[in-house]
């Protein structure tokens, strides 16, 4: 069944392609042989402000040839390369190959360039100028979307300015971050904190970790179901776990948001934050210059440029 559908809409595409091509090109040769030599240049019905009359004129033969250049452009496009279902053109042009192509290109030219780096010690990369700003290019194309042009990040999106890492703001952490990606997990709460009063209960301690001013019988209430439910991941302390990429609840650095209903959206929905892998992608001496980068956005190095 599926052969068949395949099969169907790559002549449907065919047939109504190759058929519009031959209607116009039948239309344009209805229409310029329409005009009798007799009847040509004759006044028409058609007047306007009086005087302004249209005479029967057929297209200027240029203008007409235009068309037929278009037509047969067209034609040659289509032999030439992919447009008529699955027939791939006689080039054989895709553009997965011409992509492959440009990157191949860019890799010869620009690779040299970022592998004289990669034996280096990240933080030695950090320290050159001119390592920081290939990272910082690097970082504008790749990066920037999620986590800002300035890399002070958004919402779901940390910070790389601030020194507050989930899995570590070590250079071989960020690195590695960079490389493989990160799946950050925080469970739905609500039902095992026993509904909207355990999560309030639960937020108002959490609060408290980071020295906000709460309610402190609810909060003492948080306190013994933070005991039971979250201490495996955050500590006994509430400083997280970088191995588990659990964040520092005392610091007052929120991810998703430290307003009351935000911190309370997160304990009862929970999040799923996704770093996607880089390796494929850029290759490692790219994702080398570029946690060089990121590594000397929390140090500060990078402002000695300005």
């Amino acid at each position: 069944m599926a052969d068949f559908t395949s099969s169907f809409w790559n002549w449907y595409i065919i047939v109504l392609t190759v058929s519009s091509i031959l209607a116009c090109f039948l239309l344009i040769r209805w229409l310029s042989g329409a005009i009798k030599p007799e009847d040509e240049g004759k006044e028409m019905d058609h007047v306007w402000d009086g005087d302004l009359v249209e005479l029967n004129n057929p297209l200027p033969r240029w203008w007409l040839n235009m068309f037929y250049i278009t037509l047969f452009f067209g034609i040659g496009y289509l032999a030439l390369y992919p447009g008529l279902g699955t027939f791939k053109g006689l080039l054989g042009w895709t553009s997965l190959g011409q992509y492959q192509h440009e990157m191949d290109f860019a890799d010869a030219k620009y690779g040299p360039l970022f592998k004289k780096y990669q034996d280096m010690p990240i933080a030695a990369v950090a320290a050159d100028a001119d390592a920081r700003r290939m990272g910082e290019r690097l970082f504008v194309n790749y990066c920037a979307t999620c986590h800002g042009s300035d890399a002070r990040g958004a919402r779901g999106f940390p910070n790389l300015r601030d020194n507050d890492w989930l899995y570590g703001g070590a250079p071989e952490a960020i690195e590695q971050t960079i490389l493989s990606g990160r799946n950050g997990i925080m469970p739905a709460w609500k039902d095992a904190l026993g509904g909207d009063a355990g999560v309030a209960d639960m937020s108002e301690y959490v609060f408290s970790l980071s020295g906000r001013d709460v309610d402190q019988a609810a909060a003492a209430r948080g306190q013994e179901k933070y005991q039971m439910l979250c201490v495996a991941c955050h500590g006994a302390d509430g400083t997280g776990n970088q191995a588990l990429g659990a964040p520092n609840l005392t610091d007052n650095i929120w991810l998703y948001g430290g307003s009351p209903k935000q911190v309370m959206e997160t304990l009862a929905m929970g999040r799923n934050g996704v770093m996607p892998p880089h390796l494929d992608f850029l290759g490692a001496d790219k994702v080398h210059l570029l946690a060089a980068y990121v590594y000397s956005l929390s140090t500060g190095q990078e402002q000695l440029e300005e």
